[in-house]
């Protein structure tokens, strides 16, 4: 068992090295102190759909709640042929909302990805030239506009990143994919720390459309169901990093929902892992892998030491040494995030692995189903 020893420990030294260079990036992204600076950045936010009747009009409301002019904002909602009353719900709103400047389109099947097609539908349609996107089980924040608009005047960025988290219940499904989520997060911060950014999120993404085009939009990125956000960011990245910004602010924080089912959520976990076959940035690929290869070294030493192959002490080394660095990363996140909230996620970084590997697996082999519909990695 000399070997199955070493190879876990060199995994363990390469994750280490990988996640302690994402914390001292972390540290060097700092917080955007905005001026009282007046609004002045048009934005036009799209909004793709498909049965989102329960999550629509929240996201709505947010919306209709921003501290931010009336004149300078668009709205462009997108019906993935929605076969619930998402559509009779945004029609309300938009009753009730005259006064803002709204756009309702449908899809167009043009690629593999429908996401990726209803930006595509939206963005030659609209009026200004900074596109926002979210998702519609998102609530934005009131001062989202107003901190970005804040940003852009002061640092002439042509596309920015923005955090996500979860709104969680208090149970344990929740904060499992909460810390997930913060992990992500605190891996997206660091990656711009370092600067070799590689991921975001599309809940909260903002780009020109001059930019957007420059890149080629998603042409050659199509094959991917998702990557509308990931994909896209490490195009621009390659055609011009320094035009690409992380913003941190609290205030432009936005919040998603997590899954109530667990074979959802580990849908949706294929489907976020399934991006990294397409990624472009090699850093993000070794780390993809290394991440990977250290979920599955412990989940094969768990395996050893229960069949008495492997000494419990062993593995259990790798994996204080794996949660050491893992708690630093996601302490910083939390800090972030939620504000310091008192976490121990002991339960959860046990668990943690076995998911992680199985959502590895399965995303390189297996299809996966998301808002009713079957695609292939």
């Amino acid at each position: 068992m000399e070997i199955i020893t070493l190879v876990l420990a060199i995994i363990t030294v390469l994750y280490v090295v990988f996640i302690v260079q994402l914390i001292l990036g972390f540290t060097k992204v700092k917080t955007f102190e905005p001026t009282n600076a007046p609004p002045k950045t048009a934005f036009t936010i799209v909004v793709p759909f498909r049965n989102e009747e329960k999550n629509l009009k929240a996201l709505l409301e947010s919306i209709s709640r921003l501290n931010y002019p009336i004149s300078l904002l668009q709205i462009v909602m997108v019906d993935d042929f929605s076969k619930d009353q998402s559509v009779k719900i945004y029609n309300q709103w938009r009753m009730a909302h005259e006064a803002v400047d709204t756009t309702l389109l449908e899809n167009l099947q043009l690629s593999y990805s429908p996401k990726k097609d209803a930006l595509t539908r939206a963005i030659p349609i609209a009026k200004h030239e900074w596109i926002v996107t979210t998702d519609a089980d998102c609530i934005v924040p009131k001062n989202w506009l107003l901190t970005l608009d804040r940003y852009i005047q002061e640092n002439q960025p042509e596309m920015i990143v923005g955090s996500v988290m979860y709104k969680v219940k208090n149970n344990w499904f929740h904060h499992f994919q909460q810390l997930d989520l913060m992990s992500l997060q605190g891996t997206t911060i660091g990656s711009f720390g370092m600067e070799k950014p590689f991921m975001c999120n599309g809940a909260n993404f903002a780009y020109t459309k001059n930019f957007f085009n420059a890149i080629g939009g998603f042409g050659g990125i199509s094959d991917k169901a998702s990557g509308d956000d990931v994909l896209l960011l490490q195009k621009a990245v390659n055609v011009n990093k320094d035009k690409v910004h992380y913003l941190k602010n609290p205030d432009v924080i936005v919040k998603t929902k997590p899954e109530n089912d667990l074979f959802k959520l580990f849908m949706q976990r294929v489907r976020w892992a399934g991006k990294t076959t397409g990624y472009d940035s090699s850093y993000a690929k070794m780390l993809a892998v290394v991440v990977l290869f250290m979920n599955l070294g412990l989940v094969v030493g768990c395996g050893l030491s229960v069949v008495g192959k492997l000494d419990w002490s062993t593995t259990l080394a790798f994996f204080a040494v794996k949660y050491s660095v893992d708690y630093i990363l996601l302490y910083q996140s939390n800090a972030y995030l939620r504000k310091g909230k008192f976490f121990v996620p002991m339960a959860s970084s046990i668990l943690y692995p076995f998911f992680c590997s199985l959502v590895g697996l399965y995303s390189l082999f297996g299809s996966f189903t998301w808002k009713g519909r079957r695609f292939s990695n």
